[in-house]
């Protein structure tokens, strides 16, 4: 009989079945919404320019990382975790429910409103479940069992890529056979099915309960309690916490600030990541074609790279690599790499729009580069952060934390729409999709990777073990 201590809780895997279905259809739905948007009102889009789609789908995307902060407060505040993944992924099918209607509503105006119903109920529900799923997985392992967590998330995030691998190669192929309302209805198929896998394992969770049942104080509350308080001379900053909470409630409370100062040098590598379902797919429209397989690979499939990508490189990094680095391969440093890699992928994706721009006629293979570089940086910031947050914050702040974590998504999405909505130009509203801009993202994302590794030499990690690399 396998050591419980070494074996994963069986649970895990309805949780992750969850998970790759969940993202199939959040991916699938986003692998078509630039095409849509910006596709000819006769062939079913919406007839808007690449500027517009960008700002659309950006906004989009930072609601959907915004939605967690209400997801955490819901989950640890009043009803836990699971049943706030439970009741919000209803939303979450409705909203796919309203996009795949958009075909029975007249006038473009009328698909705008259509449009952005259906994506706030996606933000809402796809944001609300997002911190409580990836705490939720931490919740099944015990203490003893927290040697596993690194090759845990990094499952769970090979089962994110795996749905959105597939549904990068199926959704824009139902969209070209049978249009953008089963296009759009498949993803909230699965969606429902998502939802079904996570009920399945109802019996075999491990629930931690609410605060209102545990009657714990929360972050915001012992923090402005410090804040507003009269400091104990000669004591820090929590001191006037402590004469009202207990001490395991400041000390939690107090756990989340440092990893805060971490988190806010992350959202500039959002900003590039998440342009590979906006300007990237725009750039890769500018593109030749090519067959593989027997396989018509053009710009929205092209986006099937990147997951695939990710499920060869997680089991390499991390069964391979991490373990022969370290200290060299601590959650923060290998964050730092990652960050230097993306802001290098941009400058491989300028140099290829250049060429586009003097006239060159480019495969859409050439993407698989700068593809290739911002997927390592992706698995070195993205599954090293979910981790990092995870291992750092305390038992009570677990769904917070990872809030924060996705709310610098929010943030990085926010830098994309703003710098496309305020530095439009006379381009004709193609402007974010040209070799200056590209290079911009690059030159600031240097200058952000290079902030982010110094903080990051003066951080002391709560879990010693991760200072070391293991």
């Amino acid at each position: 009989m396998s050591n419980p201590v070494t074996r994963w809780p069986q649970q895990i895997k309805y949780i992750i079945g969850n998970e790759a279905c969940e993202r199939f259809s959040y991916y699938g739905m986003r692998s078509i919404l630039a095409g849509y948007i910006t596709g000819a009102v006769l062939q079913g889009g919406l007839g808007q320019s690449a500027d517009r789609s960008t700002e659309i789908i950006h906004t989009f995307v930072a609601a959907n990382y915004f939605m967690p902060l209400l997801g955490a407060w819901l989950s640890d505040k009043l009803i836990g975790r699971y049943h706030t993944i439970l009741w919000v992924s209803l939303f979450y099918c409705a909203g796919h429910g309203v996009l795949a209607c958009s075909d029975f509503v007249g006038g473009v105006d009328g698909k705008l409103w259509c449009l952005f119903a259906g994506l706030a109920l996606i933000a809402f529900g796809s944001g609300g479940i997002k911190p409580c799923v990836s705490a939720f997985m931490g919740d099944q392992f015990a203490p003893e069992q927290s040697h596993l967590l690194q090759k845990a998330y990094g499952a769970f995030y090979w089962s994110i890529n795996l749905g959105s691998f597939f549904s990068f190669l199926v959704i824009p192929w139902i969209k070209n056979h049978h249009g953008y309302s089963w296009a759009f209805g498949v993803p909230g198929i699965f969606m429902a099915l998502a939802t079904f896998v996570f009920w399945l394992g109802t019996k075999h969770y491990v629930r931690v309960p609410p605060s209102r049942e545990t009657k714990t104080a929360g972050f915001f509350k012992v923090f402005w309690h410090a804040l507003t308080n009269p400091k104990v001379p000669g004591q820090d900053f929590w001191s006037g916490a402590r004469q009202r909470f207990t001490a395991v409630e400041v000390d939690a409370a107090k756990s989340v600030l440092p990893i805060l100062g971490i988190f806010a040098l992350v959202p500039p590598f959002w900003s590039l990541f998440d342009q590979t379902n906006s300007t990237w797919v725009l750039q890769g429209g500018k593109m030749q074609p090519f067959e593989l397989f027997g396989l018509h690979i053009g710009a929205e499939q092209m986006q099937s790279a990147n997951p695939l990508l990710v499920m060869i490189l997680v089991p390499i990094l991390t069964l391979l690599i991490y373990p022969r680095l370290g200290k060299l391969a601590s959650p923060l440093r290998r964050m730092s790499y990652g960050m230097f890699l993306g802001a290098f992928s941009y400058v491989i994706v300028a140099a290829l729009q250049q060429r586009i721009e003097t006239g060159a006629q480019l495969s859409v293979a050439w993407q698989i580069l700068p593809y290739l570089v911002l997927t390592a940086a992706e698995v070195l910031v993205s599954t090293t952060g979910l981790e990092f947050a995870f291992r750092e914050a305390a038992k009570e702040m677990k769904s917070l934390i990872i809030s924060f974590w996705l709310l610098t998504v929010t943030l990085g999405n926010l830098l994309v729409a703003g710098i496309t909505k305020f530095s439009a130009g006379g381009a004709g509203g193609e402007e974010s999709v040209t070799s200056g801009r590209f290079f911009l993202y690059a030159g600031l994302s240097f200058v952000v990777a290079i902030l982010f590794s110094a903080v990051a030499a003066f951080y002391q990690y709560r879990d010693p073990s991760a200072a070391h690399g293991k």
